[in-house]
C-alpha cells in the first residue's frame, strides 16, 4: 500500500509492482509489493544515458552513486531519480539477477521471493574494486563489493 510520507514511494509503471522505502543497510532499498517467481522479470535500470568518460567524472563528486556501467563506452545514471531499480542494494547473497541487452540493463527475480521482500542484487565485480565493504551481512557474504 502506497505511502505518502517521505520514506515510501510507489511506482505504477513497474511490470511488478514495488516501493522504495527506508531500510536497514543504506538507509532505502527497493521491496516487491507481490510474490516474484523464479526468472519472472521485474523491470529496467532507467536513468540519463552517458558515456563512461562522463559516468567516471560523476562518481567522483557524488555521494551516492547510482551509475550502471553498460559496455566499456556507456552508461546509465539513476542518481536523479527518485524511484527506481537504483534503490537495489548489494547483497553477496542476492535475489535478483541483472542481465544487460545492447544499451538496456533488465532486472530478474533469481528465486521465488515473498511479498515485501527487499530486492539485492550481487555488484561484484564492481568499480569499486573491492575498496568499499559489504554492509548487508548475508551468511556468504564476501565482505566487500
Amino acid at each position: 500500500m502506497p505511502s505518502n510520507n517521505k520514506t515510501t514511494r510507489s511506482h505504477r509503471s513497474w511490470p511488478v509492482p514495488m516501493e522504495v522505502k527506508r531500510n536497514r543497510i543504506e538507509g532505502r532499498g527497493l521491496f516487491t509489493k507481490v510474490p516474484l517467481r523464479a526468472r519472472q522479470r521485474i523491470g529496467e535500470f532507467t536513468g540519463e544515458r552517458i558515456s563512461q568518460h562522463k559516468g567516471r567524472r560523476r562518481a567522483k563528486t557524488q555521494k551516492w552513486i547510482a551509475i550502471l556501467e553498460l559496455n566499456h563506452k556507456r552508461g546509465i545514471d539513476a542518481a536523479k531519480k527518485t524511484a527506481g531499480f537504483r534503490f537495489v542494494n548489494h547483497c553477496c547473497s542476492p535475489n535478483t539477477f541483472m542481465r544487460i541487452i545492447v544499451e538496456r540493463a533488465a532486472f530478474y527475480a533469481l528465486h521465488g521471493t515473498r511479498a515485501g521482500t527487499e530486492l539485492t542484487v550481487d555488484c561484484h565485480p564492481s568499480h569499486h574494486n573491492g575498496t568499499l565493504p559489504c554492509k548487508y551481512g548475508s551468511a556468504v557474504c564476501r565482505g566487500i563489493l
